[in-house]
């Protein structure tokens, strides 16, 4: 794990995205909720964007498939920038993303 720079939610929410185990993603995709604020968003996000484990990843995977909405929006941008597109493609045939979510970058 790399030594980072932010305390508090943020600092948290990074270094399990570090780690990256089952657990770690479970931890950082509970915080997108209907009630989340657009600040909790940005850290999630952020986060999101430094996992790199195997394990992770495939429960990113998941989450594209079986998690909320909104889970499934920052799964789906998660994807999207690791240029993941085939399995953007068949959450979106699958009807769990819209038009625009699958096929933003």
């Amino acid at each position: 794990m790399t030594e980072n720079k932010f305390h508090g939610k943020l600092g948290e929410l990074i270094e399990r995205a570090e780690s990256g185990n089952t657990e770690d993603v479970d931890f950082i995709i509970g915080h997108l909720t209907d009630k989340s604020s657009l600040a909790m968003t940005r850290y999630v996000d952020y986060a999101l964007s430094l996992v790199k484990n195997e394990i992770g990843v495939l429960r990113l995977e998941y989450y594209l498939f079986n998690g909320t909405p909104i889970q499934r929006n920052y799964c789906c941008l998660f994807f999207n920038r690791r240029l993941d597109y085939n399995i953007v493609d068949r959450a979106f045939r699958l009807g769990l993303i819209d038009e625009i979510q699958a096929f933003s970058r």
